[in-house]
């Protein structure tokens, strides 16, 4: 089956790219503040592992809530993150470009430790993103192939090259990493549990 993913430019869709090597990659800029970096990040990994690679542009912004947009969270967050539905929205958007590059199997770089701050993580909504997409014209099937992992566990589980990962860019807030949002956050206490192996990347 032809596969796809969906690639943000951060940790954990590059750990995919480079276990499951599909032949189309596409990055979404929906109007966050670090699209650029993710953007660049992104097309990177995809020259050195030759991935046909797509960006598209829709912007989403008005839309928006929390340090990904520099706005309040929204009622409803649980995290300063958090944007309404947007796993949701980028799985559509996606699959929506997917169905016309003869997609099938459309990978998304969702992880286990996701699920304790975003519903749109969890295995549950996983499962019926799949079911509704596969319902639906086209058969499109959605798979995070490592909901099971948390990024440390990913990384090493499929030894992803210390220069590949060092393209990553996780900043909710900006293009140039602030320090100081859940993203960075994240950043560097992967690195701190891979250790020395990783150190100088």
């Amino acid at each position: 089956m032809r596969a796809g993913l969906l690639l943000s430019g951060g940790m954990d869709s590059i750990a995919v790219a480079w276990w499951k090597r599909p032949k189309w990659a596409v990055t979404i800029d929906y109007g966050q503040r670090g699209a650029v970096a993710e953007k660049v990040a992104a097309a990177q990994v995809c020259k050195e592992l030759e991935i046909e690679h797509e960006i598209l542009t829709v912007d989403c912004s008005a839309l928006g809530s929390g340090d990904l947009a520099n706005t309040e969270p929204a009622p409803y967050a649980t995290t300063s993150d958090w944007w309404p539905y947007r796993n949701q929205l980028l799985i559509t958007l996606a699959s929506m470009r997917a169905i016309s590059r003869d997609i099938q199997v459309l990978y998304i770089g969702t992880v286990k430790s996701d699920a304790a701050s975003h519903r749109d993580a969890t295995l549950e909504f996983i499962e019926r993103i799949d079911g509704l997409m596969s319902f639906q014209e086209g058969g499109l099937h959605v798979v995070a192939p490592a909901i099971d992992y948390t990024t440390s566990e990913l990384v090493r589980k499929v030894a992803v090259p210390s220069g590949l990962l060092a393209w990553a860019h996780s900043c909710h807030k900006a293009d140039v990493a602030c320090g100081n949002c859940r993203g960075c956050n994240k950043y560097l206490e992967t690195f701190a549990e891979l250790g020395r192996e990783y150190a100088g990347a």
